[in-house]
């Protein structure tokens, strides 16, 4: 691929409890990626591409102009010109392919944007993500904007409420390890959207909400206190925990072949798994202390390590 490159992006904790204000954290995978190509000839693939960015280009053309605009001229003559997005990031994942494109067209097409390159103060973060936001809800009717925010800073992003996020350090990773963060592949895409409306729905339950607020938020904060102090004997402890109250209470986003999966590595203390993304399908996130057990305990599975701890 030639010019700017775009990244997946996987959010290692966060998922659902960012819409309640938990912290998140989220990091660049640069395993896969993406970036607006030219051909004169199309494949299939490229063709399909080229049509769902006119599909794009028209609906930027609704976006407020007070909040950003595009040099749409130049996006309309590069469309006919045999523009396509090329992306070896998997839709419906989980790991942000739709974020790689929004960050793709805002770095090409948008006027006066704000560079990564600049100084970027906590406004301009905002702000960048109020752009995002807007920019991807085409792809899920409804967006944080996180995902095309980590693909174009190319930064781990520590969310610590909706209105802060900051880029972080994290720990390096360390390849004679045994523990890791890994990949699992559920075999079928997710849909976003019906995720986040179940999971609204849920929230419309006493009992649902309070878990989410004193539970759910609770071990989610810290995990990522964990991970960023790599104190890791602590953040097995809070995954195993948060992976026994996902398996309980967020039934419909894991896959059925994968619950029993999912409690056996409570039980082995071989592994804990949790949601990568909305769930649903796509990818499942992995956390092992040992990675040669979880290799066995899964060997049905091909194990992509994301992060050697």
């Amino acid at each position: 691929m030639k010019g700017p490159l775009f990244y997946a992006k996987i959010l290692l904790f966060g998922e659902y409890g960012i819409i309640k204000d938990s912290k998140g954290l989220s990091i660049p995978y640069n395993y896969y990626r993406g970036a607006l190509q030219f051909s004169s000839t199309f494949t299939p693939v490229q063709k399909e591409s080229n049509e769902n960015l006119q599909r794009y280009f028209e609906y930027l053309k609704t976006v407020p102009t007070s909040l950003v605009t595009f040099d749409l001229n130049r996006f309309e003559k590069d469309l006919k010109d045999g523009l396509y997005f090329d992306s070896s990031i998997p839709q419906g994942y989980g790991v942000g392919s739709s974020g790689a494109l929004v960050a793709s067209v805002y770095e090409r097409y948008a006027q006066e944007k704000i560079t990564v390159l600049e100084n970027l103060t906590k406004d301009k973060l905002q702000q960048l993500k109020a752009i995002f936001a807007t920019m991807e809800s085409f792809f899920h009717g409804k967006s944080s904007g996180l995902d095309p925010l980590n693909s174009y800073l190319s930064l781990p992003l520590l969310i610590n409420s909706k209105e802060h996020i900051e880029p972080t350090g994290i720990p390096s990773q360390n390849p004679e390890g045994k523990g890791a963060v890994f990949l699992l592949d559920s075999g079928a895409t997710g849909e976003t959207a019906p995720m986040v409306e179940i999971f609204m729905e849920n929230m419309k339950k006493a009992s649902f909400s309070r878990m989410m607020q004193e539970q759910f938020t609770r071990y989610t904060d810290a995990c990522v206190e964990d991970f960023l102090s790599a104190d890791f004997k602590g953040l097995f402890q809070n995954v195993k925990a948060l992976s026994r109250l996902v398996l309980k209470n967020f039934k419909p986003m894991i896959p059925q072949q994968f619950q029993s999966l999912w409690e056996r590595g409570i039980e082995t203390n071989s592994y804990f798994l949790k949601l990568c993304g909305s769930g649903g399908g796509g990818y499942i996130l992995g956390f092992t202390p040992d990675l040669e057990k979880a290799r066995k305990e899964l060997h049905n599975f091909d194990l992509e390590v994301v992060y050697y701890l």
